[in-house]
């Protein structure tokens, strides 16, 4: 699996999954997915929740995992995947979740997995009494085709006539449920008021309510009510209407305040608790990253400016410095404290190439002023050199709308923008995603956030 490709295509927006009536599932991306899946199903099904994630990708995944037979898979990918697909029926926009099922009875696809996360959606979600009241003939369809129409509905007599238990249901319907006190009223729901709906809804309606949107993926505020995802993938990021060289986060605004000269002990011990309660949230990468730091005089800034790129670099720093076994810093131009000259970028990854390290990570503004296009011409150097070490450039900006045109020194490197300490969240999966030694890192920090959803999820499960 191309874990850096797979990543950044998760991360791009995308249309939503739609079902024209009487016509084929549109899913612009399936082989993409499928191919990802098929390569490394629990790697595929982790990255899935990766911060950053668009949601209809999430929703891609969703129905990628559901959709797969997981015959020949080990019990600890097993695992994996039905934390993943319970995290996701629960954190995605529940109009998402059921385009995504609806869906899997288009492609004919029902295995036991399928089948267990659909009557837990249908029967078991938080907000299941007003989904059921607001898209009851389009759940009614989900729960039909997770069951089978015939069995479904002798399910739905034996409970209408009082059965809450017998072997029959037990075999055919309780096996799957978590709370089959909860669930069983809402069969009885599903086929009260029986009408001329059709059996799958408008493709609008299959897609999303009027004016949702799914973290970003669509224009209009999300509306009130069942529509709402009960569980929070990505933290909600307040965004200042002002950006300042002091509202980017807490490390670098304490390092701006330290760089104008500020009381030097009290910042200090501030700054130590900011950096390792950042760190504390990522796994310790155990191979060697380098770090080739601009310290040109760019980075300074002026006026309002001041010291604010510069910070945001300085912070990504010392987070990494916590982070790595073993982090090599190679400063270019001048320092942190005393940043002057022009940038050489090139020759400071020449010299992070000697410490023999498994990932190069440039950190600049982007502005190559001692030899413009050099950075360049040695990155398409480097693998005729026989060196596959690889390199990424990390885009230090003051607000994330900065205009990037000429300050894009090697077009050819990947590359990512961050301006905000939230950023690095997004921003080291993406980095050591590029390397070797990255992998295991990757794998434990979203296992670790798979497994604190999943124990959300199992709350609310409980709360319901």
């Amino acid at each position: 699996m191309d874990t850096p490709t797979l990543l950044t295509h998760l991360e791009t927006r995308t249309p939503p999954l739609t079902l024209p009536r009487g016509g084929t599932l549109r899913w612009d991306d399936a082989d993409f997915h499928r191919a990802a899946y098929t390569d490394d199903p629990e790697g595929y099904a982790l990255l899935g929740l990766a911060p950053g994630v668009r949601s209809w990708q999430r929703a891609r995944v969703l129905l990628q995992i559901l959709a797969a037979s997981q015959a020949g898979l080990d019990d600890t990918t097993r695992a994996t995947l039905a934390k993943t697909a319970r995290v996701l029926t629960l954190a995605l926009p529940p109009a998402q979740v059921i385009t995504v099922l609806l869906a899997l009875r288009r492609l004919r696809a029902n295995h036991k997995h399928t089948t267990r996360t659909a009557l837990r959606f249908v029967l078991e979600h938080p907000h299941a009494d007003a989904l059921i009241a607001a898209r009851r003939p389009a759940l009614l369809d989900c729960f039909e085709h997770a069951l089978g129409k015939a069995t479904a509905r002798g399910c739905a007599r034996r409970i209408a006539d009082g059965d809450t238990g017998s072997d029959y249901l037990q075999r055919r319907l309780l096996r799957f449920l978590t709370a089959p006190h909860a669930a069983l009223p809402r069969v009885t729901a599903l086929y009260e008021a029986a009408d001329a709906a059709t059996d799958e809804p408008a493709p609008q309606e299959a897609s999303a309510p009027p004016g949702a949107a799914g973290n970003g993926d669509a224009a209009g505020a999300v509306p009130s009510g069942p529509y709402e995802p009960p569980l929070t993938i990505d933290a909600v990021r307040e965004r200042p209407q002002t950006v300042t060289a002091t509202n980017r986060g807490d490390i670098a605004a304490t390092l701006v305040h330290l760089y104008r000269g500020g009381p030097a002990e009290d910042l200090y011990v501030a700054l130590g608790g900011y950096i390792g309660a950042v760190a504390g949230a990522f796994p310790r990468f155990e191979g060697t990253l380098a770090l080739v730091l601009d310290a040109s005089a760019s980075m300074r800034g002026y006026g309002d400016r001041e010291w604010a790129v510069l910070s945001q670099a300085a912070a990504l720093r010392m987070v990494l410095s916590e982070v790595c076994a073993r982090l090599e810093v190679i400063e270019v131009g001048g320092d942190e404290r005393v940043p002057r000259g022009p940038t050489d970028l090139a020759m400071g990854v020449l010299d992070a190439l000697g410490t023999d390290p498994d990932l190069v990570a440039v950190i600049s503004d982007g502005y190559e002023n001692l030899f413009p296009g050099d950075l360049a011409r040695v990155v398409a150097t480097l693998p005729r050199a026989g060196i596959t070490t690889p390199v990424v450039f990390c885009h230090a900006m003051f607000t994330g709308s900065d205009d990037l045109t000429l300050r894009r020194p090697a077009p050819a490197l990947p590359e990512r923008g961050f301006w905000h300490q939230d950023d690095f969240a997004e921003l080291l999966p993406w980095m050591f995603g590029h390397c070797a030694a990255g992998e295991p890192w990757l794998r434990a920090a979203l296992r670790a956030r798979l497994d604190l959803l999943d124990h959300r999820a199992a709350g609310l499960a409980r709360a319901a």
